[in-house]
């Protein structure tokens, strides 16, 4: 769950791993009757926004499951101690993730290769193939410039099965 809750986070908020793993319980609260993640993004930049219904399942869950809910200063995303599952105190550090994200897509079947960083480009092509804006998307992404946010836009990397079956000798 907190694999799921973790890569959910990525996806939905199109955080960076360090802003993501820096997260402290307290960093997702509810305002209103919503969701909220509030990330720590370089520069000591704080950005906060409300969270997708999926990613407030997810985070509600791994937090109960947990046990962490009343440890309001502790880390979000934690280590357990070896194979036990017994929580740890500690955060998960940018290497467990990708060691985790590597162990996932094995048992997935996925081959291609893919690190924390694919996260943030599927949420954000995800989310111009749904009719999103790129100026929308640079304001969740917490990037200076659209230019750096069109660099994760891979639209334009998909070729269709179809087309491709066009191509007859």
């Amino acid at each position: 769950m907190r694999d799921r809750a973790l890569i959910g986070l990525m996806i939905y908020t199109f955080a960076r791993v360090g802003a993501a793993i820096s997260m402290k319980v307290e960093d997702f609260y509810v305002q209103g009757r919503r969701g909220w993640v509030r990330l720590h993004e370089k520069g000591g930049k704080e950005h906060e926004m409300p969270t997708h219904h999926n990613l407030d399942h997810y985070l509600e869950e791994y937090i109960r499951v947990a046990g962490i809910e009343d440890d309001r200063k502790g880390p979000l995303f934690r280590t357990t101690r070896g194979r036990s599952g017994e929580w740890t105190g500690n955060p998960l550090l940018q290497s467990d993730v990708w060691h985790m994200i590597r162990r996932c897509a094995l048992a997935a079947g996925i081959k291609t290769e893919i690190g924390c960083h694919t996260f943030r480009a599927t949420g954000i092509t995800a989310y111009l193939k749904n009719g999103g804006r790129l100026e929308v998307a640079q304001q969740i992404a917490a990037h200076e410039s659209s230019r750096t946010t069109g660099l994760y836009d891979r639209r334009s990397d998909e070729v269709s099965l179809d087309e491709v079956e066009k191509i007859s000798i």
